[in-house]
Formats: C-alpha cells, sequence, structure tokens
C-alpha cells in the first residue's frame, strides 16, 4: 500500500517562499501524473499543478509564473516550489498521484499560510 506524506508547510509572509515536498512510501509503478491540489475550508478542493510522464508541467493559472512543480520518480518525490506568496494561496496543499490501473493516491495535506 503506497502512502505519500507531505512535508514543508507553514506560516509565511506575503511575497515569500515556502517549498512542499511529498515523499511515497513504497513503489510507485506507471505513473500518469504527481503534483498538488489544494483546499480551503467550505470550497471544492482545486488543482494546483501537475508533472505528467512524458510530458512536462502543468499549472492552473494562478499559480502560473509563481508556482514550479518538480518530480524524482527515481525516489518517488514531487515538490512545490511556492514564490511571490499571496494571502489567496493559503489553503491545505495535498499531494496528488495517478497511476495506471487507475489508481490514485492522496497524502494527508499540509497547511500553507499567508498572511503578515
Amino acid at each position: 500500500q503506497v502512502q505519500l506524506v507531505e512535508a514543508g508547510g507553514g506560516l509565511v509572509q506575503p511575497g515569500g517562499s515556502l517549498r512542499l515536498s511529498c515523499a511515497a512510501s513504497g513503489t510507485l509503478t506507471h505513473v500518469i501524473r504527481m503534483g498538488w491540489y489544494r483546499q480551503v475550508p467550505g470550497k471544492e478542493r482545486e488543482y494546483v499543478a501537475f508533472t505528467y510522464t512524458g510530458r512536462g508541467a502543468e499549472y492552473a493559472d494562478s499559480v502560473k509564473g509563481r508556482f514550479t512543480v518538480s518530480r524524482d520518480s527515481a525516489k518517488s518525490m514531487v515538490w512545490l516550489q511556492m514564490t511571490s506568496l499571496k494571502p489567496e494561496d493559503t489553503a491545505v496543499y495535498y499531494c496528488n498521484v495517478a497511476t495506471y490501473g487507475p489508481l490514485e493516491y492522496w497524502g494527508q495535506g499540509t497547511q500553507v499560510t499567508v498572511s503578515s
């Protein structure tokens, strides 16, 4: 059973940066994509960024130019580098991995708070 564990959330001032990481325990095979969603209370979970196997990365319009998603497939890890953070980026960020099967895995979430 694969589990995803996120780290790196916290409190940051507007304009600051944070780097989230996600590590998979267990072996991931036939991965389609690895990336991130986020959710604020009372709203639906929304897509943030993904890196697709053999196809590069895609980003939500709200984070383009500020966030960068990267991965190390050999280590089954994915990162989200967040810069120029805004208060509206405040959310719980969830790591997500989709594989052929189809199977989908979720992390437990890490809180990111952008506030002065």
